[in-house]
């Protein structure tokens, strides 16, 4: 699994605020078939269980092989397909996107609120086709590829990395509950191989 080589968030940010995140998922391929509504509640939910409220989107977008391997190779300089990508906006990020909003207001209007404003958290793009190939290897199944590829992605936005064998250990941890308990609803299944990011 890889995700573009950006400055890392330090700690995961927890957004406040009444409601829930927004996330907006589109199935932009043809090849596999994929259930949108249950994937965007899947990622609605890991971003709830890491404490994430309030005025934050998430984009979900499933791609095809074509896409995914043009975003690879722009973003990592990679060549060929992968089976998901994250694109975090950091948090310096957001400040300048909420700072730099045009002037143009009234002349009875305070100047904008960034609590008032969405915190966009970021991207995550997979591709259906390379889960499906290598799920039986991988995951086992197709769902639980497609499940774990979204997990995956939607920690790796919050912050979450596997570059040191620590941060890798605990991403991993994490991502084995969040699937119990909101993809599985029980037990890790025996058959789930953990060496998913090797």
């Amino acid at each position: 699994m890889v995700e573009p080589a950006r400055p890392r968030v330090a700690a995961r940010r927890k957004v406040g605020g009444d409601g829930d995140p927004e996330v907006f998922c589109a199935d932009e391929q043809s090849d596999v078939v994929i259930d949108v509504d249950r994937w965007h509640r899947l990622a609605t939910d890991v971003l709830r269980a890491e404490g994430i409220r309030g005025l934050a989107e998430l984009s979900l977008i499933f791609v095809s092989e074509a896409e995914i391997a043009a975003l690879n190779e722009e973003y990592m300089g990679k060549q060929g397909p992968t089976d998901v990508l994250s694109f975090p906006i950091d948090a310096a990020e957001a400040d300048v996107v909420l700072q730099q909003q045009s002037p143009s207001r009234g002349p009875d209007r305070a100047p904008p609120d960034p609590a008032d404003m969405p915190l966009l958290l970021g991207d995550v793009v997979v591709c259906p086709v390379v889960a499906a190939a290598q799920a039986p290897t991988h995951a086992g199944t197709i769902d639980d590829e497609l499940a774990l590829l979204i997990v995956h992605g939607v920690l790796h936005v919050l912050g979450y990395d596997h570059d040191e064998p620590a941060a890798r250990d605990a991403m991993w941890a994490r991502e084995r509950e969040l699937l119990s308990d909101l993809h599985w609803h029980g037990p890790v299944p025996a058959e789930f191989r953990q060496d998913h990011d090797e």
